[in-house]
């Protein structure tokens, strides 16, 4: 990939933020995230993770001028279906806070046994051009694995020590970084998209 152009990322999540910058780096991509620009939250109206994205990448490249990046993510447990879904950043009202996200998912889990409470991580990603761009590139992927009765590792953010991987024996919060953006829903989309943009350059 020749490309040099920065990118603005449409979040205000720190811990995504850092995760975008690693696996986007090594590319020569420089990141900006939104608060560069005051880019406002979007109010996400959108039913699906797609709309949601869309929404988020075009306020940003419209206040800052550049192409942008966004992606929205969550959790989808398969015993409170789909819930938390669009809503997990905020599944326990405002001000967001992932402690208590967690705290009422395992609430909502309450009754459902360890062993039945498959769930995946999904994110999907945008990246826009320009503000009007027609034709968006857009990548999903999700991350399979279960919900544990108890917060385990000190990593990640989110729902990460609640999401347990039966292939690792271990929470995504006790996964080494450089082994979550590898595995991870949000690496993988990525690397779908560094495919895209690699196949477009190669297309001229």
């Amino acid at each position: 990939m020749t490309t040099t152009a920065s990118l603005v990322l449409a979040s205000g999540n720190p811990g995504k933020l850092r995760e975008f910058e690693q696996l986007l780096g090594p590319l020569g991509l420089h990141i900006r995230p939104q608060s560069d620009f005051a880019v406002s939250e979007v109010v996400e109206t959108g039913l699906t993770f797609v709309e949601n994205a869309l929404l988020k990448a075009r306020e940003a490249s419209r206040v800052s001028g550049l192409p942008a990046l966004a992606d929205d993510s969550g959790l989808e447990v398969d015993a409170l279906d789909g819930a938390p879904g669009i809503y997990s950043a905020r599944y326990a009202g405002e001000p967001k806070s992932d402690e208590r996200n967690n705290a009422r998912l395992l609430e909502a889990l309450g009754e459902v046994p360890e062993g039945a409470r498959s769930a995946r991580y999904w994110c999907v990603l945008v990246h826009l051009r320009h503000p009007e761009d027609p034709v968006p590139r857009i990548v999903q992927c999700s991350w399979e694995g279960e919900i544990l009765a108890h917060p385990r590792g000190e990593g990640g953010f989110g729902y990460d020590p609640l999401f347990w991987l039966p292939d690792q024996g271990m929470s995504v919060a006790e996964l080494p970084a450089a082994e979550k953006n590898r595995l991870s829903h949000r690496g993988r989309a990525l690397q779908a998209l560094v495919e895209q943009f690699r196949q477009a350059d190669g297309s001229h």
